[in-house]
């Protein structure tokens, strides 16, 4: 039988390879059905089809994409997912390393209601024009 710990490992493990698949519908499988994202102060996106819009975007952004997960977290239905993820940018053909993490409202089955996703964005820019 799997520990807690255990589980939240695999679903870690398991949100770093959907962003890694290159398929959104995977990403927002993660989500519940009225589950939402905010990325950085953005208004939040409601919905799985919603998600999987912004997965899209960051993977024609990111043919290449690759998600890691540095370290998870939860607390009740909270949790902390921080990662890092790497790619070659589509247009200018720049390697990009953010770094950034998540701040999660779960379920009972794990699913996330709601995402609040943080990175530098400016660093994100700085690295896709090369500076």
């Amino acid at each position: 039988m799997a520990t807690a710990q255990d589980t939240l490992q695999n679903l870690a493990r398991n949100y770093a390879l959907a962003w890694s698949s290159g398929n959104p519908d995977y990403v927002a499988s993660f989500f519940a059905p009225g589950g939402q994202i905010t990325i950085c102060r953005s208004a939040p996106l409601v919905g799985q089809a919603a998600v999987a819009e912004v997965a899209k975007g960051f993977f024609t952004e990111f043919p290449d994409l690759d998600m890691s997960c540095d370290t998870m977290r939860k607390a009740g239905d909270h949790a902390l997912f921080a990662w890092t993820l790497q790619g070659t940018h589509a247009e200018t053909a720049n390697q990009v390393t953010i770094r950034g993490w998540e701040e999660w409202e779960m379920d009972a089955e794990l699913r996330i209601r709601s995402a609040h996703i943080w990175f530098d964005p400016d660093d994100h820019q700085r690295q896709i024009e090369g500076r």
